[in-house]
């Protein structure tokens, strides 16, 4: 044990236990958190304009606040870029997170001196939970890579404002700044293929031992790795690489090639971070899901993933969801966000405690028929299928073929970027095709009643995906490639690059 890792562990174990205590009294702790967040922004505009001295109970909080978007708090951001200050929450925001949105452009997503231990603190306390639940600390005493957004910022009525992932860097303390990389100069290249071979110029002979970044990304870091040191495997540059910290995508289509570069199998932190505020984390190497962060300054609340677009959805609090349940996760917190939808959808796999599972985006989805088509259920088919068979999935997409050529009846087109292709492709589309009927029964009749056929598959060319997001300007950093859409823009480009 080295000296670090010696220090911080009795802190580590107070986290843990925390995390231990909170995580079984979740449903009391959100009454706690919901109560002291309308007594904070009581005097608030927006407290003032819905009436929060009225809300005494859950059902007053759902007549005084209605559920949003980013364009139903549009004004109230407004208000604060211009000056103001007691708008959402007490006195300003310390931040704004900068993110791209579809429909409202740039979204500033504030942060205050109130919510920014939920983004930071929860990344810390997760780490440090896996330090007490597997003894492994070792990680603490070598070098640590956070592959993220660049950490520049500008400012917007007065507020520094850049990307979530640059704010969380400027939060990191001095004691971890010492085994921190990329350098900061690196991290503010804009350009990610520049960037990363700095960061592999960096790092290559450094005695790294966690590494944390969105897979696609990561594995980029070490292919390029290898190419410039000659190694065989990521273990023979770093030997005592330890643990791996991601999030924002499911980690399974990638496993088997990263894996694969790293050269042996290395323990996994999943977290589940949003600009809005982190959500979950991995607390146990054994149970399925992410714990909910259910004591961090977020209200929660949850409505079934097919009423969301309704004029009256039903809005549940945590103590109300069930099992197995496709709910769109609202938040409300102490950075001012109120009824807000984040455009997510989670599944609860435990109750006691609250762990849940990412099952897409409210806006990914295939409904071109009715078929109600969602990212856990092509992301179980295609998955589980490429491991039976042996398969290496890199990256998919999928989309649906309304208009065929020649006549021949619609399907679902899935884009896939192999690393080792099934050697009978329409065998393995059957396969595929017959997992999703199982799980959707909508999907099913549409193909029972032949108004889709079977799926097809198109092999796309190596580096497909990579190509795509460089020409969207979101090569790198936190962005994800989509796996589901309604239309067909992605499928254009793809249609370029599929294998002859």
């Amino acid at each position: 044990m080295g000296f670090k890792s010696f220090v911080i562990k009795p802190v580590a174990q107070r986290i843990a236990k925390n995390i231990a205590k909170w995580s079984v009294d979740a449903v009391n702790e959100q009454e706690r958190i919901r109560k002291r967040l309308i007594k904070t922004a009581k005097h608030t505009q927006f407290g003032k304009d819905h009436h929060f001295e009225q809300i005494k109970t859950y059902d007053d909080f759902k007549t005084q606040i209605p559920i949003r978007d980013y364009e139903g708090l549009k004004s109230y951001i407004e208000q604060i870029k211009n000056g103001q200050a007691d708008v959402l929450w007490k006195g300003k925001p310390k931040y704004f997170a900068k993110t791209s949105g579809t429909t409202s452009g740039v979204k500033y997503i504030p942060l205050t001196k109130d919510s920014i231990p939920n983004h930071f603190g929860t990344a810390r306390n997760a780490l440090f939970n896996y330090y007490i639940q597997t003894g492994k600390g070792n990680w603490l005493d070598g070098k640590m890579i956070f592959l993220s957004g660049s950490p520049e910022m500008t400012e917007v009525g007065g507020i520094k404002t850049g990307r979530l992932s640059g704010i969380v860097n400027h939060q990191v303390p001095q004691w971890l700044r010492t085994n921190q990389l990329p350098s900061y100069k690196t991290n503010c290249i804009e350009e990610w293929e520049e960037k990363l071979d700095h960061i592999v110029e960096e790092t290559m002979y450094q005695d790294m031992r966690l590494i944390s970044g969105i897979p696609p990304w990561v594995q980029m870091y070490y292919e390029r790795l290898l190419e410039r040191t000659g190694k065989q495997y990521v273990k023979d540059v770093f030997p005592n690489y330890e643990v791996f910290v991601y999030g924002g995508v499911n980690f399974e289509p990638y496993r088997a090639q990263l894996e694969a570069l790293v050269g042996k199998r290395i323990d996994t932190v999943e977290t589940y971070p949003a600009s809005e505020g982190f959500i979950a984390f991995q607390d146990s190497q054994t149970e399925k899901g992410l714990l909910l962060n259910s004591s961090s300054g977020i209200f929660f609340e949850f409505i079934p993933a097919d009423e969301i677009f309704n004029e009256h959805p039903t809005r549940l609090s945590l103590g109300q969801v069930e099992l197995g349940v496709n709910y769109a996760i609202i938040i409300n917190n102490n950075a001012g966000l109120w009824g807000y939808n984040i455009g997510d959808t989670v599944e609860f796999v435990s109750l006691n405690p609250y762990r849940l599972i990412v099952t897409g985006r409210i806006k990914h989805f295939i409904s071109a028929f009715g078929e109600h088509v969602i990212g856990k259920e092509v992301n179980h088919a295609l998955l589980t299928i490429a491991r039976e068979e042996g398969v290496r999935v890199v990256e998919f997409s999928v989309a649906p073929q309304v208009n065929p050529p020649n006549g021949v009846t619609p399907y679902h087109e899935w884009f896939i970027e192999f690393d080792n292709a099934p050697s009978n492709l329409n065998e393995f589309a059957q396969k595929v095709d017959l997992l999703m009927c199982e799980q959707n029964i909508y999907y099913k009749d549409l193909i029972q009643g032949n108004i889709l056929k079977c799926l097809e598959i198109r092999p796309l060319k190596r580096d497909a995906f990579r190509k795509y997001m460089k020409t969207q300007g979101k090569l790198g950093g936190q962005n994800k490639v989509p796996r589901l859409s309604n239309d067909r823009k992605i499928a254009v480009f793809l249609e370029q690059n599929v294998q002859q």
